[in-house]
């Protein structure tokens, strides 16, 4: 018999702002936005106070300070977080081996080998990391990566909550289908249209039946919906890409809808980049799709920055390689290998699109 997993989630609290914040004494209790300063910066995240009004992260500067016109904006430092971020993995990593880094800011723990509670574990994790870098953290603790990762934000900030084995069916049923993994806003609304709001909702539907609307992935569909999850916590796993994709209940049957469909994927995955791997320099973007008869192609090309122009480009020269509608679509970037030079030229990059205030 399989040993049940304990894996713990830990996202650190708003973590560039939280350590500008630091760094910054005197701006305690004052909102502050790192990031998205100069005429069309954008925000790459900011603290509590400024949450308050509405600022997140990946909006536009302009658009910020028309909500929070007191806001205080600080120019983005990787190397500052990654400092910080070196720190809180060196005390993940005097714990267990066994630890995945997601970004800067997050990563999994898997505790099983250890005999002591997770939740006793996660605790004196979060404190350690108080004490040592004066920065706080919130954990999530369940059986797999997928509960944990969602049990983080339960008790966001400075908090920690926990899913033991025997709640998962009872919370996953009232748990919207976009905390699972895997759906965006735009599968969210698209579930939303169908009635389907919450996991207990889509467990209703049949393994068979969920195959046949989401292929592949619904089989880990079916699973995940119902808290199940068997991803290993992979320490060597280093991010090579980053992609988001929506299928669609109608085919798209013009360039010009899919253009349409692609910008909104394309804006999401620039908010993605900015939560999750702002400090990886991208070498290539691409775009994915899926025809009506489940053939598929990609298109990509060498770009350091793209923009939606880039994408468009390319969903243009994939969509002639088939007369068939358009059944999905996908955005995504391929990160460059994180070489010293290639980092000094992303910097480099940054600090012309967010110039110091």
């Amino acid at each position: 018999m399989m040993t049940q997993r304990k894996i713990i989630h830990l996202d650190m609290d708003c973590f560039y702002a939280a350590v500008e914040m630091r760094e910054h004494p005197e701006l305690a209790g004052q909102p502050i936005a790192v990031g998205g300063g100069s005429r069309r910066g954008v925000v790459t995240t900011c603290n509590y106070e400024a949450r308050k009004f509405g600022v997140r992260s990946a909006m536009p500067g302009f658009q910020a300070r028309e909500r929070c016109p007191d806001l205080i904006f600080l120019p983005v430092r990787f190397d500052l977080y990654r400092a910080a971020s070196a720190k809180v993995r060196q005390i993940l990593l005097s714990y267990t081996p066994l630890v995945e880094p997601l970004s800067l800011d997050e990563a999994y723990l898997d505790v099983t080998g250890l005999d002591r509670y997770a939740w006793d574990i996660a605790k004196e994790i979060r404190k350690r990391i108080f004490e040592e870098t004066q920065l706080t953290g919130s954990a999530g603790i369940a059986p797999n990566k997928m509960l944990a990762k969602i049990a983080s934000d339960w008790r966001k900030p400075n908090g920690q909550f926990a899913i033991t084995p025997d709640q998962i069916e009872t919370f996953v049923r009232d748990l919207p289908v976009r905390k699972i993994w895997g759906v965006g806003p735009k599968g969210a609304e698209k579930f939303e249209q169908q009635g389907i709001r919450t996991c207990g909702d889509l467990q209703k539907i049949e393994l068979p039946e969920m195959v046949r609307r989401h292929g592949k992935w619904g089989q880990e569909l079916y699973q995940l919906c119902r808290g199940l999850d068997d991803r290993p916590v992979e320490p060597n796993r280093i991010r090579k890409s980053l992609s988001n994709e929506c299928t669609f209940l109608d085919n798209l049957t013009t360039l010009e809808e899919c253009q349409r469909e692609l910008d909104k994927l394309v804006d999401e995955l620039e908010q993605e980049l900015s939560a999750k791997a702002l400090d990886r320099p991208v070498h290539k973007a691409f775009v994915k799709v899926k025809f009506a008869d489940f053939t598929r192609t990609t298109r990509e090309c060498v770009s350091l920055s793209p923009t939606r122009e880039t994408y468009r480009a390319l969903l243009a020269e994939a969509y002639k390689r088939s007369p068939q509608p358009v059944r999905l679509l996908g955005s995504g970037v391929r990160f460059s290998e994180d070489t010293e030079e290639e980092r000094s030229s992303f910097q480099q990059l940054l600090s012309l699109v967010n110039p110091i205030v």
